[in-house]
């Protein structure tokens, strides 16, 4: 492993530190060596999976639950994949038969599929194969556990880390390779707004795999501790409970597959929507400025590998400081490789690029205010955690209104954090290229929170490979406690569930966090791309361009675009309550069955007979798929809805509507006459700017308000307040499952709504003009 990481650095060194080629074999060398670290990122991640599960397997009692989680992980995810993908077939052919209906776009139709397609492939390849490794690490990690902390940490960790660079070496191959094979080193301007598909599959599979795992894993969870915590008042993970095999289960579904898709779609769109903007300054870096996005999550392969092997720990050591003290070893060796990055690709004779550097530092300190921000509200040992633990003593009312009140004040310092963000970045890039000519101050700012945005997503695979450590220390202790290991070992999972609980915070943050910033990106993309669709349109027409016009004003004041943003923000609070009331259903079915097992079968209560741990998941697994499907289709279906009624029927709507009298000056662009009805796209955009705008808040309430109710009870559980089976942590129980849906389902499914929003409208976005 040592020598892949060593050889991939030794490759970008040589080739980063040389003097690239002046004439058109540049583009070239930086495209292969990308795509060469990308294989490598994969090479990597089979020689991890390989040695993780080649480890001690345990004890045989161990294996049994282990092999219950695999087999029932595996079997929904078959059956999800199988649903999401019929709806990516009919969407496809949607699609194709959309772009085929314009002479405009149809030239583009089969590259717009295709990429569509390998979008879609690749997140469900990401998704499945980070639960693949997951489910297999689980039991590993719980055998590593009896031999020292340490060795369970990192097996856990390296279990973690084939998703993380399977997720990112995937983003990357596949947009590199869709690049080299629609002609991008021929025709660079032309090629990454035919990308834009890639994007899309990405983020449909994302939500369906994030939002079926998320109403999996929180329906199994708030069944088993409704019965098996508050009714039976048996502890969690006690193999009594018939649901706590869907409950291990659903950590696998939910935060690896579902986070995997997440963080696939994330780096994808970003990818596709930095390399639009790099084409719009094209005359200023060339083809480098395309695939510079590309070129970060090289960097963020290697460096994120290189951090993994850096963390390890004593036996007396909390686990959360090694894995602190690798983020650190990634976050500073992914920004020097970010900072010669840019002085070898976006760089030139009227250029400063200390100022883009700086773009890519302010991405990487949002990065690291928003894990902060997210500890300070979830961690036990800080205010917010510590009055909702105490307003458990009156009951659970007060429970749920104080955790409420806390998830409302979550937003406030993030918001304040993407302000500064997206405001300094939009500077720094406008003084970055300050003496360029011919490129409008706009188009420099928007680079510069592009450059932001990579900033942020340098560390991304290290990241969720944090992230997916929590599923796996979660399923390891469950392992230990169900087959009544000693309690010196399940003392070591214990330290490892709770920096899992922590990491799995924390990289919400950061994915929300992430979210935003790729938000704003995509939306200034499908700025550009309608305003390179309008021109192609009026020049092929014979029509009237206004000098200097751009789609960057979208007026409020035009009703289309004032009803684009109520439906945008209604999209938010209308699909997550379909989310919620998914998993109060599914977990209905849950409690209903697990009451009917206990009084089937008083055994098992007495610990003679084995509930029916099948029952139970295959309950979990047909509601859960079930449920996805409507909240699903709806986010996918109102922007496509809002663009095609507002083009065709609004056009008298419009403020500029009016034809103009011949030989007046046109402010807008026209043909013979007539301005072209941009009603549509601007609806859109109106739809797109104040969803995501809710859409960010909404999962910052949820996400960090779900995570605040968890750490609540588990600050009880501790002993304080009168610790478990008090009134105290009753109420608090209570909290935690209204809590549960919230950080688990409806929060991170928000994540990948906003960008599916941003994604679906840069790929229709022919069909709103």
């Amino acid at each position: 492993m040592h020598v892949v990481s060593s050889l991939a650095v030794a490759v970008l060194m040589q080739v980063s530190f040389s003097q690239p080629d002046a004439g058109g074999s540049d583009g070239r060398i930086w495209l292969w060596l990308a795509l060469g670290v990308g294989v490598l990122a994969l090479v990597a991640a089979f020689v991890l999976a390989k040695s993780v599960i080649a480890a001690d397997t345990g004890t045989p009692d161990m294996q049994v639950i282990s092999n219950a989680i695999r087999e029932g992980a595996e079997a929904f995810l078959r059956r999800q994949y199988k649903t999401i993908g019929a709806i990516a077939v009919v969407l496809a052919i949607v699609l194709f038969v959309g772009y085929q209906l314009s002479p405009r776009t149809a030239p583009f139709a089969l590259k717009t599929v295709v990429s569509f397609l390998v979008g879609a492939i690749c997140s469900a390849l990401a998704g499945y194969t980070g639960m693949y490794c997951s489910i297999r690490a689980n039991i590993r990690t719980a055998s590593a556990a009896r031999t020292s902390l340490n060795q369970a940490l990192q097996m856990a960790l390296r279990g973690g880390a084939v998703t993380g660079l399977v997720v990112v070496a995937l983003s990357l191959l596949g947009v590199g390779a869709l690049f080299l094979f629609f002609g991008g080193l021929e025709h660079p301007e032309a090629v990454p707004y035919q990308l834009v598909g890639f994007g899309f599959g990405a983020s449909l599979v994302a939500l369906f795999a994030q939002l079926g795992g998320g109403i999996y894993t929180k329906a199994a969870d708030v069944g088993a501790d409704l019965v098996g915590k508050v009714e039976a008042g048996i502890p969690e993970d006690d193999p009594r409970n018939p649901a706590v095999i869907a409950d291990l289960v659903g950590d696998n579904v939910g935060d690896c597959a579902g986070r995997g898709a997440d963080i696939f779609e994330s780096t994808a769109a970003e990818n596709v929507g930095a390399m639009i903007l790099g084409a719009a300054l094209y005359p200023v870096f060339g083809v480098k400025g395309i695939l510079f996005p590309l070129i970060v999550h090289a960097i963020n392969l290697i460096a994120s590998l290189v951090g993994v092997f850096f963390v390890k720990t004593r036996e007396d050591e909390d686990p959360m400081h090694a894995l602190n003290k690798g983020f650190y070893v990634t976050s500073a060796l992914a920004m020097a490789g970010f900072a010669g990055a840019v002085y070898l690709m976006l760089n030139g004779p009227l250029v400063q690029p200390i100022w883009l550097l700086g773009c890519g530092l302010i991405g990487l300190g949002t990065a690291f205010l928003f894990v902060w921000i997210t500890e300070y509200y979830t961690e036990s040992i800080y205010r917010p955690v510590k009055s909702i633990a105490e307003a458990s003593l009156t009951g659970p009312a007060t429970n749920i209104i104080s955790g409420l009140a806390v998830g409302m004040e979550t937003p406030a310092l993030p918001v304040i954090v993407i302000s500064a963000a997206l405001l300094l970045s939009y500077y720094f890039g406008v003084q970055g290229l300050a003496a360029v000519s011919g490129i409008s101050d706009y188009a420099k700012g928007i680079y510069g929170t592009a450059i932001a945005t990579m900033g942020m997503l340098s560390c991304a695979a290290y990241i969720l490979a944090m992230d997916t450590f929590g599923p796996i220390t979660d399923n390891a202790g469950g392992i230990i406690e169900m087959s009544h290991q000693p309690h010196e070992i399940r003392e070591r999972t214990d330290k490892l569930d709770s920096a899992g609980n922590t990491t799995k915070a924390l990289t919400k943050g950061y994915a929300i966090g992430s979210a935003s910033l790729a938000a704003f990106l995509l939306f200034s993309a499908y700025l550009e791309q309608i305003k390179t669709i309008v021109t192609d349109k009026v020049t092929h027409a014979g029509g009237y361009m206004p000098a200097g016009w751009s789609f960057t004003n979208i007026n409020l004041a035009q009703i289309p675009v004032f009803v684009g943003a109520l439906l945008g923000a209604m999209l938010t609070y209308l699909f997550s309550s379909l989310a919620i009331k998914a998993v109060g259903r599914t977990a209905q079915m849950v409690v209903q069955d697990v009451r009917a097992q206990f009084k089937e079968n008083p055994g098992i209560m007495e610990g003679t007979s084995k509930p029916d741990y099948a029952r139970c998941v295959n309950i979990v697994t047909g509601a859960a798929l079930k449920e996805m499907v409507v909240p699903g289709v709806l986010a996918v279906g109102l922007p496509v809805a809002v663009g095609l009624i507002f083009r065709h029927f609004s056009a008298s709507y419009q403020a500029n509507s009016a034809i103009y009298a011949a030989g007046a000056v046109l402010p807008v662009p026209a043909i013979a006459g007539v301005p072209v009805n941009l009603a549509g796209a601007e609806a859109v955009a109106g739809l797109l700017m104040v969803g995501t705008i809710s859409g960010v808040l909404l999962a910052m309430l949820m996400n960090n308000g779900g995570g605040a109710w968890d750490n609540a009870k588990k600050f009880i559980e501790t002993g304080q307040y009168g610790g478990k089976k008090s009134e105290a942590h009753k109420a608090a129980v209570v909290g935690d499952t209204v809590g549960d849906p919230f950080k688990d389902t409806a929060g991170p499914s928000l994540h990948v709504l906003i960008k599916l929003l941003a994604t679906i409208t840069l790929v229709l976005a022919p069909l709103f003009v």
